[in-house]
């Protein structure tokens, strides 16, 4: 399987995950042939969740309530490239357009969609039904979780913004809905379940995201971007990439959103404008819960470590990650590393909990990092880590930008 992620300049309609790219020289943008799938589903959608179950929506009602706020985003992106002939010197202009989708969270014109959709644009543009369109502003971004805030005038537009959830209450086999602008085709609905928690897909810049939804709601090219709404119509995620098969740009029932509470927890920076400057640790975690009780941890809760980033404040600080790999029934697992439990005092229990601890930090800040570390002999012990935080690169392999 192929796992794409979509960026701005790549061939129409294929190898760009759930962005829809069209290029060409200036001058000119080419055309793509359209495929319309009907998709019916009326009956009630009864979640697992049981602080859900009292909605009682049907998609039809979700998507009536949700759409208008779904908007179809157009970036335009210009790049110098070198000239394909031989008798030409120097670099010319290339030209293209990749559309992906967004949604609103604030009536004063903020929306948030996929730091890919917007990536290199140098002018974007929203629209929503009827075909009111606005130019937009790109007003914070975030490349390590592949998110952006953008902003729109509000004069004349009447904006509908989405609810947002709780993604850490999702639960494998949640019914799900997804809105967004697949091939072009605006406002599609399509549903499915969560169908697996806990994913990583890679960022734009090459940093892991954590604690991803897949789900086999079909997202194609176009997605991006666009909400994944649970059964009360609330946001739990960002859908951003898909598996292809390793053949072509279409769905084949696996795609990965982002989880709603990685951009509720930077979204007060990026509504201020500018790159998100976060405390960053450098390590990849599993949320320890029913899941892996196969592996005889001992806590029911926690952070697990997977991995350490060589030469991050982690690794200075001398966390550990897992030593060996085994299969469960969730997937591959490392084990062996550092169970992570508290954060200066406060009790950890999940992946997002950590997340949100590290994030309510400043770059420079020293934290204590509670672990369980196994003793080698079956049992474990208790240690204390101090942790100064580092400020988040850029890219991962970056030698100019901070480790910490």
């Amino acid at each position: 399987m192929k796992r794409t992620l979509a960026i701005p300049f790549v061939s129409a309609l294929i190898g760009g995950g759930v962005v829809v790219a069209v290029i060409a020289a200036t001058g000119g943008l080419g055309s793509s042939q359209k495929i319309v799938t009907e998709i019916q589903a009326q009956a009630p959608i009864a979640p697992s969740n049981v602080s859900q179950q009292s909605s009682g929506l049907t998609p039809h009602q979700i998507y009536e309530r949700d759409a208008p706020g779904v908007a179809f985003v157009t970036s335009t992106i210009v790049r110098q490239v070198e000239s394909p002939f031989g008798f030409f010197r120097g670099e010319s202009q290339q030209q293209g357009q990749a559309t992906g989708s967004g949604f609103v969270i604030n009536s004063d014109g903020t929306i948030l969609t996929n730091y890919h959709v917007v990536e290199n644009a140098v002018k974007v543009t929203v629209s929503f039904e009827h075909g009111k369109t606005v130019e937009a502003k790109v007003v914070g971004k975030d490349p390590s979780n592949d998110l952006a805030v953008l902003r729109i005038p509000t004069e004349g537009l009447t904006l509908h913004p989405l609810p947002l959830g709780d993604s850490s209450k999702a639960q494998v086999g949640d019914p799900v809905l997804a809105i967004g602008n697949p091939f072009g085709l605006d406002r599609t609905l399509t549903t499915g379940v969560v169908s697996a928690l806990q994913r990583q897909i890679t960022a734009p810049n090459g940093f892991t995201i954590d604690n991803v939804l897949q789900t086999d709601a079909p997202i194609n090219p176009g997605n991006s971007g666009g909400p994944l709404l649970n059964a009360a119509g609330e946001v739990i995620g960002i859908n951003s990439q898909i598996e292809t098969g390793g053949s072509g740009g279409g769905s084949v029932g696996i795609g990965f959103a982002v989880p709603i509470n990685t951009a509720k927890n930077e979204l007060s920076q990026l509504e201020k404008g500018g790159t998100v400057k976060a405390a960053y640790l450098g390590v990849s975690t599993l949320t320890i819960d029913g899941s892996l009780s196969a592996l005889n941890l001992p806590v029911k809760s926690g952070a697990l470590v997977q991995s350490v980033e060589a030469g991050t404040p982690a690794a200075k600080a001398g966390l550990r990650g897992g030593n060996l790999e085994v299969q469960t029934g969730g997937g591959k697992v490392s084990v062996g590393g550092d169970i992570i439990v508290k954060v200066d005092g406060k009790a950890i229990a999940s992946s997002e909990d950590l997340s949100s601890a590290i994030a309510a930090h400043k770059p420079g800040q020293t934290v204590n990092v509670e672990v369980l570390r196994a003793n080698g002999s079956g049992g474990y012990e208790h240690k204390t880590l101090s942790v100064t935080l580092g400020e988040r690169p850029n890219s991962i392999g970056n030698p100019s930008t901070p480790e910490g």
